[in-house]
């Protein structure tokens, strides 16, 4: 444990979110005080509520990408019951396995990967005090996130950051347990705890030799998947798909987009993906956190930047008068509303 500690504490991948915020904090309020509004980033996306600050409704996020690339997706209402969502299920020709995650969160909370009715059942009976939406599995086997922004009125936009996901995964040699590979992985070892309750009904079982065990599908940096610089796959034809893309979601100019894919060169094309998520001004350019191809005040130098672009969209677009500012009351009100929903969300998982 003591070696754990030490390589979260040195190795800045693996720092606290505040680590990569604060230094920017002073940064941001020169831009509001030059914006001259507190809210100047909540007129960047206009298509998403509040523009995407994370208390966003995740379902009404997806509706906004285009049907093909939109994976099926059903809301369930708080308090609903197991038997009137199974239907829905067959409705919307959802299978097993499947995803569920809250409709407002962030950084993978609560998403989980669903096998059967019963664990549904279970799930849904913790965490029916949040709305869920559910959506069906995406079993293409690559995932990565892509930043793109557009200045309103401009035709074409830019691609600042592509993030390869590389889920944890371990190699069988036939001999050891599933709980001994983990603990004799660098990186597995972190994420022990949250991967022994994942992977609970075969953690003592011992996989075949050079057999591969995907630890977790979650492609979020808190699940363990290992976030790879990819910026070098940035070309004109992608950008190009973006910009289409952008094109027919009205109101969208800043964002990431987590995409699951077969092969990249199809990806450009637009073919064989779906499109898990849109997010707004709370979404980072996560190539940062690739510690072998950047530093932490590299990481914080990106992060200005996007405030930056944040700060240019918003006040074009108030500008064209397609939004307007909030005002710091919201902003206040906003901040106790998200550590209220966040309080109830770890009542509901203490249970």
């Amino acid at each position: 444990m003591k070696h754990i500690n030490f390589k979260k504490n040195t190795n800045w991948e693996y720092w606290p979110s505040y680590m990569f915020y604060l230094p920017i904090v002073p940064y941001a309020l020169y831009l509001a005080i030059k914006s001259r509004s507190f809210g100047f980033f909540s007129a960047v996306n206009p298509a998403i509520d509040g523009s995407g600050n994370g208390f966003e409704s995740k379902f009404k996020t997806v509706q906004l990408i285009p049907e093909k690339y939109k994976p099926e997706t059903i809301y369930i209402e708080i308090g609903e019951k197991i038997d009137s969502i199974l239907p829905k299920l067959v409705t919307y020709k959802i299978n097993f396995p499947l995803i569920i995650k809250p409709d407002i969160g962030f950084r993978g909370l609560l998403v989980k990967k669903i096998n059967s009715e019963k664990e549904l059942s279970e799930y849904i009976n913790k965490y029916n005090a949040i709305p869920l939406i559910i959506q069906e599995y995406i079993d293409f086997k690559n995932e990565c996130g892509i930043f793109y922004y557009r200045i309103p009125n401009q035709k074409n936009g830019t691609i600042t950051s592509i993030t390869l996901k590389k889920y944890l995964t371990v190699i069988g040699d036939g001999l050891s347990t599933l709980s001994e590979l983990i603990l004799n992985d660098e990186r597995a070892k972190i994420y022990y705890s949250l991967i022994s309750e994942l992977n609970k009904d075969k953690i003592q079982s011992i996989p075949i030799k050079n057999e591969e065990v995907i630890l977790t599908i979650i492609g979020n940096h808190s699940k363990g998947t290992q976030f790879i610089n990819g910026n070098e796959l940035i070309n004109k034809r992608l950008t190009y798909f973006f910009d289409e893309l952008s094109s027919n979601i009205e109101g969208w100019h800043y964002g990431r987009v987590d995409i699951k894919y077969d092969n990249f060169e199809e990806l450009i094309k637009g073919v064989n993906l779906k499109i898990i998520e849109i997010n707004g001004i709370i979404s980072e350019p996560t190539h940062i956190y690739d510690a072998s191809k950047g530093t932490y005040f590299g990481a914080l130098k990106s992060l200005k930047n996007h405030w930056k672009l944040i700060y240019l969209i918003g006040m074009k677009n108030k500008k064209l008068h397609k939004a307007t500012f909030t005002n710091f009351n919201y902003l206040i009100s906003l901040y106790f509303s998200y550590k209220k929903y966040l309080k109830k969300v770890r009542n509901l998982s203490a249970n």
